[in-house]
């Protein structure tokens, strides 16, 4: 899509910290972070919502949690506990319409987060 800013990341048009890269997926630094480790896993195929995934889709969303587990692990972050979000919709929250899973750790999470 041509005016998202997570496919302009991707194709690397738009600056991003880049902490992990596949050919199906990629993660990167939040550039607002909610917590001591914020990172953003992105898939390459440009899905604007949860409510847009197909069952065709199942194997990739499957590898989008694989890569937030390996980056918890990298981050230090895997044993002591950490939170995967992503929001669908106004509003829950989403602004980029793009899937994307929020990794947050580093700091005792709350409930309900808000």
């Amino acid at each position: 899509m041509s005016n998202c800013i997570f496919c302009k990341i991707i194709d690397k048009k738009i600056p991003a910290r880049i902490i992990y890269e596949d050919e199906h997926a990629l993660a990167f630094e939040d550039v607002n972070p909610q917590a001591p480790v914020h990172a953003l896993v992105i898939p390459k195929k440009h899905i604007p919502t949860i409510m847009d995934i197909g069952e065709e889709d199942g194997s990739l969303i499957s590898h989008l949690i694989t890569v937030a587990n390996k980056i918890a692990k990298n981050k230090g972050i895997a044993e002591r506990g950490f939170r995967i979000v992503t929001n669908c919709n106004p509003e829950s929250g989403q602004t980029v319409y793009h899937i994307h899973l929020h990794i947050l750790g580093g700091r005792r999470m709350h409930w309900p987060p808000g």
